[in-house]
């Protein structure tokens, strides 16, 4: 008998390469939109506000700096 068995070996395949994941500004703005949408919903605590609107800040100023002046309005703006 052969000890060389082939369902007794481990394979190693390799997985198939995956497309690292990307964001670009069109999906910042969405990001922006549903953070603006969740606060006024209530959907964050009082204790989370301050972490949430610190997050909000710097993505829409991020956001404005990176835009076209037409496109980088704020949710509450438009």
């Amino acid at each position: 008998m052969n000890t060389d068995d082939t369902n007794s070996r481990a394979y190693t395949a390799t997985p198939p390469a995956t497309e690292a994941p990307q964001l670009n500004l069109v999906d910042l703005q969405n990001l922006r939109a549903v953070v603006d949408v969740a606060a006024r919903r209530g959907a964050f605590g009082a204790a989370e506000m301050a972490s949430v609107g610190a997050v909000f800040t710097k993505l829409d100023s991020f956001l404005n700096a990176n835009l076209p002046a037409d496109q980088s309005q704020t949710p509450a703006a438009q």
